[in-house]
């Protein structure tokens, strides 16, 4: 990714899911609500302290972000405080 974030901002992929686990096919609105929570940290800000880059992160599932497109491709941008944890 050719994208560099300031600060103390994290960007993570955009988690998309169609079919739960046991391969229950959902719908458009279902499948949008449906929030996955452990994510792997694409680039950290240089302000950044408690997260690096390829870190399996720990998101709340409500958290929001700024979503950026990069290449073509949909990424969600959040402050690093917004992680509650690295697995």
């Amino acid at each position: 990714m050719n994208f560099n974030p300031t600060r103390d901002w994290v960007v993570l992929p955009i988690p998309h899911k169609k079919v739960t686990d046991s391969g229950i096919l959902l719908s458009d609105e279902a499948a949008n609500s449906l929030k996955s929570n452990i994510l792997e940290a694409l680039k950290v800000g240089p302000e950044c302290k408690l997260v690096k880059q390829g870190d399996m992160v720990y998101v709340h599932p409500h958290t929001e972000g700024v979503i950026i497109t990069v290449e073509g491709i949909d990424y969600v941008m959040i402050n690093e405080f917004m992680i509650l944890g690295t697995l």
